[in-house]
């Protein structure tokens, strides 16, 4: 599917887009791989590790659309990635979050569009779905741009999709590095937001292979989200640290007690696969796309009115064993 492709990741400094080029460069041949991101020092470290001649690193941001279009030239697949993802720091800055998540969103859309890309997979998070946030709410804007975007698209031969999942283990943010470093400095407990508290858990590399298996499934205007399994952030500690204390702090500003990803106002638009489940977009003016068939022909049913998939009503749940397993692996996978 990319071989002889170009291939563009906005963002792709971070560490989806290190594991992303990781796995493409192991599976695929492609003609190029662009990385596209603000932060010259990340660049120079990113390239020292991946060099190989496919490599292209593009100083630019995607609120800058001259820039982001000369990247995007000649390109057949973009993920966009880039996003400011601090709650708190999105809740201070509330204009500069919606300046890269939503107008960046908006000019990703319109170089894809100029620049005849084929596919474009953007990157969402739990936090969109029925947002309490800043960051979720610009996100849900950004969801909505991409899926929208199939109506603009004319003759171009392109699609949009997004792709939306929960927490990643390892990735920058994440409870457990966290966790990982109090434990390194000698703290005698970890904090605990809410001891009721659960979280939806993927790793890195399951991430990445649902996006590319999304590239192959997408037909446009599908928002992807995976069947990944749950766990207590009590348990996450537990299992990390068992002989340390844990010490409930209070949910912080614009947290969730659980994790959704299909609210039930959107049950009415969501197909069941076997793996996955697909948020149909709420209007589409190309009738003719059966969306309960995928591009890999797997075959989709319709989940009850009122479904939720959260992380609190979850069928499939983590033990320990099976969560220091993941997150051996995640570190594994980055040496």
């Amino acid at each position: 599917m990319l071989n002889s492709k170009n291939i563009l990741i906005t963002g792709g400094t971070g560490s989806f887009g290190k594991q992303f080029v990781r796995t493409i460069l192991a599976k695929y041949k492609p003609n190029k791989i662009i990385i596209y991101s603000r932060d010259e020092l990340k660049q120079y470290e990113m390239a020292q590790k991946f060099n190989d001649k496919c490599m292209r690193y593009f100083i630019g941001d995607v609120r800058d659309f001259d820039r982001l279009k000369k990247a995007m030239n000649g390109v057949d697949f973009v993920v966009h990635a880039a996003a400011l993802k601090h709650v708190p720091i999105a809740e201070y800055n509330p204009m500069e979050c919606i300046k890269t998540n939503i107008n960046g969103a908006q000019n990703v859309i319109d170089a894809a569009l100029e620049c005849e890309v084929t596919k474009v997979i953007a990157l969402s998070t739990d936090k969109a779905a029925s947002p309490i946030n800043l960051y979720g709410a610009t996100k849900l804007v950004s969801d909505k741009l991409f899926v929208a975007a199939n109506n603009i698209r004319g003759n171009h031969e392109i699609s949009f999709a997004v792709v939306r999942y929960g927490n990643v283990l390892g990735s920058r943010g994440s409870v457990i590095p966290f966790f990982k470093k109090l434990i390194a400095q000698g703290e005698k407990d970890l904090p605990i937001t809410d001891d009721t508290m659960t979280r939806f858990w993927i790793t890195l590399q399951e991430g990445v292979n649902f996006v590319l298996k999304n590239f192959e499934r997408m037909q446009g205007g599908e928002l992807f989200i995976p069947k990944i399994p749950s766990m207590k952030v009590t348990d996450v500690a537990r299992a990390i640290a068992p002989q340390m204390k844990q010490k409930v702090v209070g949910i912080r500003p614009g947290e969730k007690l659980h994790e959704v990803m299909v609210p039930q106002d959107d049950s009415h638009l969501t197909l069941e696969f076997h793996d996955h489940f697909v948020i149909r977009p709420s209007i589409v003016f190309t009738a003719e796309i059966d969306f309960s068939k995928n591009g890999l022909g797997e075959i989709g049913k319709e989940v009850k009115r009122g479904f939720e998939y959260s992380s609190d009503k979850n069928d499939d749940w983590l033990n320990d064993e099976q969560l220091l397993s993941k997150v051996k692996l995640t570190e594994d996978e980055e040496k």
